[in-house]
């Protein structure tokens, strides 16, 4: 049986899978125009964000990393 690929678009987009099972993200809008962005903006849009519970489930489901 050959191994499942894993899906590059999902791989892309989540950054990470804690211990705990949460699936984080990157934000949005962290260099597109950023120049004309506020500062709050920009350092919040750094940081990473967990992803919601109804999506958390599909990318379980899907080969990751």
């Amino acid at each position: 049986m050959p191994k499942i690929k894993t899906k590059k678009s999902a791989s892309k987009r989540i950054a990470k899978i804690t211990k705990k099972g949460k699936v984080m993200r990157r934000r949005i809008t962290a260099q597109h125009l950023a120049r004309r962005k506020s500062k709050r903006t920009r350092k919040n849009a750094g940081k990473k964000t967990t992803v919601n519970s109804a999506n958390k489930r599909i990318i379980h489901l899907t080969p990751y990393k």
